[in-house]
């Protein structure tokens, strides 16, 4: 097996499992992923996932890998607010929300956050695509309910106010009535109240 022909045939799966690699080469060698491994050809990003190590990082590629290593999940929370604009803080870890319990894992790439979820509130996100590959974030107005309500300590107008929202991406970005019809599939009225304080303190800023 050499690196050209295997590069070739799995780099368009940007991240890539050890089912894709007996895939498409049934009669691979698990060694040779460790001596890969060692000699700086692959990176391994969680058992059983790996990337070349020439890739390109970018952030549709932090996506990628975090929707491939713990699913159901996509993209949400802290790093799809920064994606739209809305809070100006570097984030540098890729924030998700999932069905699966809550999990951390960290690479040579980055660290990748997940947030529990129940099952139904798994919903208000899109694709976005990039040559072959495709990954899943929260629509804008999703990733704020999400983050107001996986954050239960934020209730104040000073509370609010601390996550810096930018009032002209959010005048560009969010359809409020998409908002409120949102907010009342949550059906919680805690939340609802929440998101109140939230668009006053917008309003206010």
């Amino acid at each position: 097996m050499n690196k050209i022909d295997f590069q070739k045939r799995l780099i368009p799966y940007g991240v890539f499992s050890l089912e894709n690699i007996y895939k498409s080469f049934p009669d691979f060698s698990y060694k040779q992923i460790s001596r890969w491994q060692k000699d700086g050809f692959l990176i391994k990003i969680k058992q059983g996932f790996y990337a070349f190590a020439d890739q390109k990082i970018d952030d549709y590629f932090l996506f990628l890998i975090a929707n491939k290593i713990y699913e159901p999940s996509y993209i949400s929370l802290e790093k799809a607010l920064k994606y739209y604009g809305l809070i100006p803080e570097e984030i540098f870890q890729i924030t998700s929300v999932s069905t699966k319990k809550t999990n951390t894992f960290n690479n040579p790439i980055g660290s990748f956050s997940y947030r529990h979820i129940k099952e139904s509130l798994f919903w208000g996100y899109h694709f976005i695509s990039n040559s072959n590959q495709k990954v899943l974030i929260a629509d804008a107005e999703k990733a704020i309910l999400d983050y107001i309500y996986l954050h239960s300590e934020l209730k104040t107008e000073n509370d609010f106010k601390e996550l810096r929202i930018n009032n002209n991406s959010f005048n560009e970005n969010i359809n409020l009535d998409k908002l409120n019809k949102y907010l009342s599939k949550f059906k919680n009225k805690k939340l609802n109240k929440r998101l109140e304080v939230f668009l006053k303190t917008i309003q206010n800023d």
